[in-house]
Parts: C-alpha cells; sequence; structure tokens
C-alpha cells in the first residue's frame, strides 16, 4: 500500500521534471534575448555614463550626458514633432485599420481579394516604401503633380517635401498606405472573435449598426485595439527611416525625430556616449507608457 507521503513526493518529482524541460525548451530563446537585447541595454547605459568619442578613449563623466539634453535644443524640438506625428499617425492608422477591417469583415471571394490588397503594402520594407514615395512626391520627374494638374487640380507644382506642413503629412501618407492594412489584420481577428450571436440579440431588440459598434464592437475589441496602440504609438516615437530617406529631417530640420537627434549627436557629432544617454532617455519614457498603458487595460476589463 502506498502512502501519501510516497504520492506526494511523486507528484512533486513529476512536476520539477515537467518545469526542468519547461526551462530547457526555454533556454535558448533566453540566451538569445540576452545576447541580443540584455547584453546591448546594459552597454548603452554603460556608455550613456562616458564621454565616449569614437576615436579616442572614454572617460567616465556622469551626469554630463543626462544633464545636458535640456540645453540640446535639436532633441528638445524633436520631442515635440514626435510626439505631435505619433498623435496624427495614431489616429489615422487606428481608424482606417477599423474602418477596413469592419469593411472585410464578411466571407465572400471579393472580400479575400480586398484583404489581401489592403495587406499587400505592409510586406514591403520600409525604406523602399520611403524610397517609392519620395519617387512619387519628387517635382521634377513624379507623376502625381502631372496627374494632379492634367485633373485642373493644382495649378502648379506642389512641393510636397519642401515645407514643414507638407512634408509631415507626406510622410504620414506613405506610412498610412503601408501600414493601414497591417493593422486591419489585427483589428480583424479581433472582430472574428466576437460572438455573432451578440450582433443577432442586439438586431432583435432593434439596435442600429451605429448601436451595436458603440455597445459591443469597440468593448470587445478593446484588447486588439491595445495591442494596436502599443505598437502604433512605440513605432512612430521611434520613427527613422521614413524621415531619413523622404526629408532627411528637413526642411530647416522640422522633421527631425528623436531617433534621429541620437543617431546625428552618436555619429555625426561623433559622441557615443550622449546618443547612448539620449537613446536610454527614450527608451525608459516607452517602457513606462507601455506599462501604464497595459495596466490600464488590464484594470478596465476587471
Amino acid at each position: 500500500m502506498i502512502d501519501a507521503g510516497t504520492i506526494r513526493s511523486r507528484w512533486w518529482s513529476r512536476r520539477h521534471r515537467l518545469a526542468f524541460v519547461g526551462w530547457l525548451y526555454a533556454l535558448p530563446t533566453a540566451v538569445v534575448v540576452g545576447f541580443l537585447f540584455v547584453v546591448p541595454i546594459a552597454m548603452a547605459l554603460w556608455m550613456s555614463l562616458n564621454r565616449w568619442p569614437i576615436l579616442g578613449e572614454p572617460t567616465l563623466n556622469f551626469p554630463n550626458n543626462y544633464t545636458s539634453i535640456p540645453r540640446d535644443f535639436l532633441f528638445v524640438q524633436a520631442i515635440s514633432f514626435t510626439i505631435l506625428y505619433t498623435a496624427i499617425i495614431t489616429v489615422v492608422l487606428l481608424g482606417l485599420g477599423l474602418f477596413l477591417a469592419l469593411l472585410v469583415e464578411g466571407q465572400s471571394k471579393v472580400v479575400g481579394v480586398l484583404r489581401t490588397a489592403y495587406f499587400l503594402p505592409a510586406v514591403v520594407g520600409l525604406t523602399a516604401a520611403a524610397l517609392l514615395f519620395y519617387a512619387l512626391y519628387a517635382p521634377g520627374f513624379g507623376p502625381i503633380n502631372p496627374i494632379l494638374q492634367d485633373l485642373g487640380l493644382i495649378d502648379e507644382p506642389i512641393r510636397f517635401l519642401g515645407s514643414p506642413n507638407t512634408a509631415l503629412f507626406s510622410v504620414i501618407a506613405m506610412m498610412t498606405w503601408k501600414f493601414a492594412g497591417f493593422y486591419m489584420i489585427i483589428l480583424l481577428v479581433g472582430l472574428q472573435g466576437i460572438p455573432r450571436e451578440l450582433y443577432e440579440a442586439a438586431r432583435i431588440d432593434g439596435a442600429g449598426r451605429l448601436q451595436s459598434l458603440r455597445y459591443i464592437t469597440l468593448p470587445l475589441l478593446r484588447p486588439s485595439i491595445a495591442l494596436c496602440l502599443v505598437l502604433m504609438v512605440s513605432g512612430a516615437m521611434l520613427a527613422f527611416e521614413n524621415f531619413f530617406v523622404m526629408t532627411q529631417g528637413g526642411p530647416d530640420r522640422s522633421t527631425v525625430t528623436m531617433v534621429m537627434a541620437i543617431f546625428r549627436a552618436a555619429f555625426s557629432q561623433l559622441d557615443l556616449g550622449r546618443g547612448a544617454a539620449l537613446a536610454i532617455v527614450v527608451m525608459t519614457a516607452l517602457v513606462a507608457f507601455n506599462a501604464l498603458w497595459l495596466t490600464l487595460v488590464r484594470r478596465g476589463q476587471t
């Protein structure tokens, strides 16, 4: 007869064995994350504590790299521009992504073709998309100005990338073309997880489409919307390739993002320590925002 102690020891041994196997499966990923994420962050943190020229020996100068940030006019200007860009692109992508997801929610063959067409720009590389739109906007050979002139919509060519406002919205148009279909897919998955019975019950009770959208779709779509917002805000706050390729930060440094300011400090002014300090500040702000946002989302679900 097996006593209770023997049964308990066998249960604990099996539990420990399963945990050990689980750790073995997770070990390769943990090693990769450690080398590609934790180690670079630790190195960047150490660099931010030093004056670290590309040529020469680093010297400890903490906290000068951090205390000089408020006096960095370009970075301070980049913060306000990046926040403006983040606010606009987030609203545009979320609204358009939700609209497209509602549009292609059905199961017909036409809907399948539309899903593919809307999602295809997402597979294009960001640098390639920026170069494509740079060519489309070019005043000398780009096709957009001639088409608008032939239609009688403009009298003279528009300098899409030649003024602060047009440059910003020209980049936003490119980003919308590229990423609207990507966020459409995320929201579409959330929509397909909503039980159809809820809509049928609401229809029987006399609810219209707007009422169903407000009281059923949006509340139950909250996790998908939260994920989209995290990806949108993080991506916009770290914007670099799109502005670097299309505007180079111009005109008059009006489209310099925070990452472009970090790049300038590290590789144009050859001060890796100050660039690392700026990067640490941006990373800390992003981590804090995402943690706060996810905490609010979890509280709203309880």
